[in-house]
């Protein structure tokens, strides 16, 4: 009866962890293509793209909350103080992106100087949040970097960061596929 027991909690748990990996790959492919969609507007409207990378900021620290939250449910992680130090981490990008903003406003940086700044911050603080939260995100704050030096060399800097978010997602999905297949295995071979 036990084993059936420890066999039922661990479909249970690799269930959850399916589920969880699934959403978090969601969440990397969407942070990707909205991503994307702000080199679109910088490409057409430089004044529209710096206001769509300050709002980037707040949806890219809401998303890295929510996947802390989903990480929190299948670790032993205390969710309370993971949002006090994420919040902190990201209220600092905002002082930062704020004060870009105030070199912006003064005439230091143009439209597409400050979109650049900001998308380089974004990139930080997204690289440094990986650290917390999973390699996925630092992957995604080295994609973010590489585009903001791909806006700035290259004229058609659409399709060069298209292609390359493609390489990116369908490297990151493989790659992570091939690390859950290889927990399982090991889950699998412990529980025998």
């Amino acid at each position: 009866m036990r084993d059936n027991d420890t066999q039922n909690n661990a479909n249970h748990q690799d269930s959850k962890q399916s589920q969880h990996f699934a959403i978090e790959q969601i969440v990397f492919v969407v942070l990707m293509i909205i991503s994307l969609l702000g080199m679109v507007i910088m490409r057409f409207s430089q004044q529209d793209g710096y206001a769509y990378w300050l709002f980037m900021v707040l949806v890219f620290s809401i998303l890295s909350i929510f996947v802390s939250k989903l990480q929190s449910k299948i670790k032993d992680i205390d969710f309370n103080a993971i949002v006090k130090e994420q919040g902190l981490h990201w209220l600092h990008t905002l002082i930062i992106v704020g004060i870009s903003s105030l070199l912006h406003k003064s005439g230091q940086l143009s439209d597409m100087g400050a979109s650049l700044v900001i998308l380089l911050i974004l990139a930080l603080a997204t690289m440094l949040d990986g650290m917390r939260i999973g390699w996925q995100f630092s992957v995604l704050g080295f994609f973010l970097a590489a585009s903001t030096v791909i806006i700035a060399y290259v004229e058609l800097f659409i399709w060069a960061c298209a292609g390359l978010a493609i390489v990116v997602i369908i490297g990151t999905y493989f790659w992570e596929l091939r690390q859950y297949k290889i927990q399982s295995v090991i889950v699998g071979s412990n529980q025998r």
